[in-house]
């Protein structure tokens, strides 16, 4: 369950959307499960619906744009503001780099590097193969070393 809302989160951004999401998506594998191929492992069945209803989601957001509101968190023993500023600049300016890739590209290194998913679950999760997952993760991460190499120059 936790795997699944994080794939949905991942693709959606937003936490009440990627329940939604995943609510779907088990709702879809109980109707088709009868299609499902019980020599193969059920996590990655269940994980391709849900990037598919994710993706699904993500469309039809699109067509009708709406902001969020962000609620900060309460104040507790966090680092001081000029270590938590700069942290947040860094990790703003990551976010900005992995919206600048393509999807596809972006939806691997998220779900390799952040989640910890193995390149071949992630093919199996995004239908593709093993070896175009590493090549995806290769481009996106020589993408990502030169839209992010002015940040190494200036901690030099």
């Amino acid at each position: 369950m936790r795997a699944a809302f994080t794939i949905a989160f991942r693709i959606v951004g937003h936490r009440e959307d990627a329940e939604d999401v995943v609510q779907e998506a088990f709702l879809a594998a109980l109707a088709n499960i009868r299609t499902f191929d019980t020599s193969r492992r059920f996590g990655p069945w269940l994980y391709r619906i849900v990037v598919t209803r994710g993706l699904n989601f993500r469309k039809s957001r699109s067509r009708r744009r709406t902001e969020s509101l962000e609620i900060a968190p309460p104040a507790s023993d966090a680092p001081g503001p000029a270590l938590q500023a700069e942290r947040s600049d860094l990790r703003g300016e990551v976010a900005a780099a992995l919206a600048r890739l393509p999807e596809r590209q972006r939806m691997v290194v998220q779900f390799f590097e952040l989640d910890g998913f193995s390149g071949a679950e992630i093919a199996e999760m995004l239908g593709i193969s093993p070896g175009t997952v590493r090549w995806y993760l290769h481009q996106a991460r020589q993408t990502l070393r030169g839209m992010l190499a002015h940040l190494e120059e200036s901690a030099g």
